[in-house]
């Protein structure tokens, strides 16, 4: 017998320390394992991370996706590099509510973002609708703002069917969080739909704003001014808002969202201490303008966002990008070794062709 009691050829055993080796396994493994009833086992969690094993963001993600699917889960302590995962029985809709701080003693930043990366496909395949709070870190690094899951990553889902709303509550920054997201999911029975997007469409405008948490106004001012200036050398149209917020402390951020015809595209730049406003705008315009001028549709941060769920569409998908990232090429590993689907990354383009 294996962990968690049961036969050890029924365990899907995953290594973590795969491709990108990062977090991003972990959630999407038990993310699969409840959509598909899959008891899994995890080694060498986060392996290529400079602090491998769980932080409170995962762990928060392992208990969340469990507490939809009643899973048995054993190893699911921070800083641990192995876990058991055995779903309980399907996806339950429902009310949840999670809080990324009760992970860690102190409390946690932990991307809320990346939490419900975990749980939005297995709700959205669910037989009703949910409701899921997140709480944590709204607009951190190394994981999707709130607004690029809102205005990005939840349009190019709603392509495949997945259907899903999501609101700020609170805004939470680095290091303090305590922000609040809110995510209606309408769940639906059957298969999603297949997407073919290799050409982005005429860029309507850019869409942003500038956010200052606890900070001068003139701070969220500087940055859309530079943003602004910066695409009308480009000839490009942009409204970019600045907004002064209320936080748990102080933090500062530019949002950009590319609006082509066929789909959008995310760029975000995050200020810190002793960082000029002017150079944070840059940060994110260059990013914009470096997508544009590639004719790629999927922007470098959703190519592996869209894999794992058009792996369950009915049908052929395949879109474009500018390159292949170790996110995508791990994405497309993972989905292999659940059975799911064939997925080929040929240069610029990306297939997805499901076993079923």
């Amino acid at each position: 017998m294996g962990p968690l009691g049961r036969p050890v050829h029924d365990i899907l055993h995953i290594d973590g320390a795969y491709g990108e080796g990062g977090g991003q396994i972990l959630r999407t493994a038990v993310s699969l394992a409840a959509v598909k009833g899959q008891p899994i086992r995890i080694e060498n969690i986060r392996a290529r991370r400079r602090n491998p094993g769980l932080a409170a963001q995962h762990l928060t993600a392992v208990r969340a996706v469990g507490a939809i699917c009643e899973a048995e889960i054993d190893g699911d302590t921070l800083a641990s590099t192995e876990l058991s995962f055995a779903p309980g029985g399907p996806v339950r809709p429902g009310i949840y509510v999670f809080d990324v701080a009760e992970a860690r003693e102190g409390g946690s930043a932990g991307s809320t973002s990346l939490v419900l990366q975990a749980l939005l496909l297995p709700l959205a395949l669910a037989d009703g609708p949910s409701s899921a709070v997140v709480r944590g870190g709204t607009h951190v690094r190394w994981s999707p703002s709130f607004h690029y899951a809102r205005d990005v990553w939840l349009p190019a889902l709603g392509r495949l069917g997945v259907a899903a709303e999501l609101s700020l509550a609170r805004w939470g920054w680095y290091p303090v969080g305590q922000g609040e997201i809110r995510a209606e999911i309408t769940g639906r029975a059957g298969p999603l739909s297949a997407i073919d997007i290799r050409a982005p469409g005429r860029l309507r405008r850019v869409a942003g704003r500038a956010v200052a948490a606890n900070l001068p106004a003139h701070i969220a001012q500087r940055m859309a001014d530079r943003a602004r200036t910066m695409l009308a050398a480009e000839d490009i149209e942009s409204q970019i808002r600045p907004r002064r917020v209320r936080a748990a402390c102080a933090g500062a951020g530019l949002f950009l969202v590319a609006e082509y015809e066929h789909i959008h595209a995310g760029f975000t730049a995050l200020g810190e201490r002793g960082k000029p406003a002017e150079r944070v705008a840059e940060e994110a315009v260059a990013e914009l303008l470096d997508h544009h001028r590639s004719h790629a549709a999927v922007d470098p941060h959703l190519g592996d966002q869209l894999i794992v769920p058009a792996a369950f569409a009915a049908g052929e998908s395949r879109f474009t990008v500018a390159a292949a990232t170790g996110h995508m090429t791990t994405m497309a590993w993972l989905v292999d070794r659940f059975g799911l689907a064939h997925v080929e990354i040929d240069e610029t383009t990306v297939r997805i062709r499901p076993n079923a």
